[in-house]
């Protein structure tokens, strides 16, 4: 079981705002009452344990704070092509392991990933331009970071160890 709740945006589009189900594979839907999906709430997907992977539509543009948070089990999260904003804590406590950034996001807010104790490799699209402090913040098991040499990555990226880019 997969239920959602809708929230209409000023712009004629939809935020999804509320989340219950019990499934390991969620797939947010592209759509709600004829307008779509461009916004995924604070704390959606918090503390669901359960989930494994999620899919977001490519409509999204706009993915809030804390929306996986505690999601230990969390291993694949699709991004949509059109994502341009993170806020702060989006990943945090969560249990993905490997990622890839879209070309429109722009820049990686503080605290983004804290505490993801299993990633190991991020992926940067072309577009970022800038890495806040503490984005990698007790990611204890990140190799690997790749991005563009225009990459401005804040000294304090990585609070817990040095890494390579």
């Amino acid at each position: 079981m997969q239920d959602f709740v809708f929230k209409p945006n000023e712009n004629g589009t939809y935020a999804v705002v509320g989340y219950s189900g019990d499934e390991a594979d969620v797939r947010i839907p592209d759509s709600c009452g004829g307008g779509v999906i461009s916004v995924i709430g604070d704390k959606l997907f918090s503390g669901h344990k359960e989930i494994t992977s999620v899919s977001i539509p490519d409509t999204v543009t706009d993915i809030g704070e804390f929306v996986f948070d505690g999601c230990e089990n969390l291993r694949s999260v699709e991004l949509p092509s059109q994502l341009e904003c993170l806020w702060g804590y989006t990943f945090v406590r969560c249990g993905i392991e490997e990622i890839t950034l879209p070309d429109k996001l722009v820049t990686l807010p503080p605290f983004a990933f804290k505490d993801c104790k299993d990633l190991k490799k991020v992926v940067c699209g072309k577009g970022l331009k800038k890495i806040y402090s503490w984005v990698f913040s007790g990611c204890d098991e990140l190799t690997e970071l790749i991005h563009g040499d225009n990459v401005e990555v804040s000294p304090m990226a990585f609070d817990t160890k040095e890494l390579n880019t």
